[in-house]
């Protein structure tokens, strides 16, 4: 009996999703961070991954929570600034304002419990060593003339 293999996704349709839906996380924020603030009793709890690419904040505050953290938005928050790829936001910790920044593919749970809506997003993964192929070194010419040399195989990929 021959054995079906399911076609293999080349469209990637549930990274895709994944990123549609991290879409609604940004949406509320920019809604959040809008002149009129949160509306009614919506507030929101965000998970997201500490050592994630991309995450700042103060080292101290991070090391306290080694793999993840949760924040919430409510009544006590300064300076939303929800951009394109990442939101930023102070909030305080033992007292002190705190700044950190957070990507959105960092984020692992959004959750406004005024309504019951919540998301899970699968924890980003981890970028491995950057994959450097060996060149063979091109013979130096012969002439004076000025050199172009390429970067290329220095720059993280």
């Amino acid at each position: 009996m021959a054995q079906n293999t399911p076609p293999e996704d080349l469209m990637h349709y549930h990274a895709m999703a994944q990123d549609a839906l991290r879409g609604v996380v940004k949406a509320a924020l920019k809604r959040a961070a809008s002149p009129e603030g949160l509306p009614g009793a919506h507030h929101f709890y965000i998970t997201f991954k500490t050592h994630a690419p991309g995450v700042s904040g103060p080292p101290d505050l991070l090391a306290k929570y080694p793999d993840e953290m949760m924040i919430v938005l409510q009544n006590q928050f300064w300076d939303l600034a929800p951009g394109e790829t990442f939101f930023s936001v102070t909030l305080k910790f033992g007292g002190e304002p705190k700044r950190l920044s957070i990507p959105y593919s960092a984020v692992t749970r959004f959750v406004d419990p005024s309504v019951q809506f919540g998301l899970e997003f699968e924890p980003p993964t981890e970028p491995g060593p950057p994959v450097v192929e060996a060149e063979k070194p091109e013979p130096a010419p012969a002439s004076d003339e000025p050199k172009v040399v390429s970067l290329d195989q220095f720059r993280k990929k």
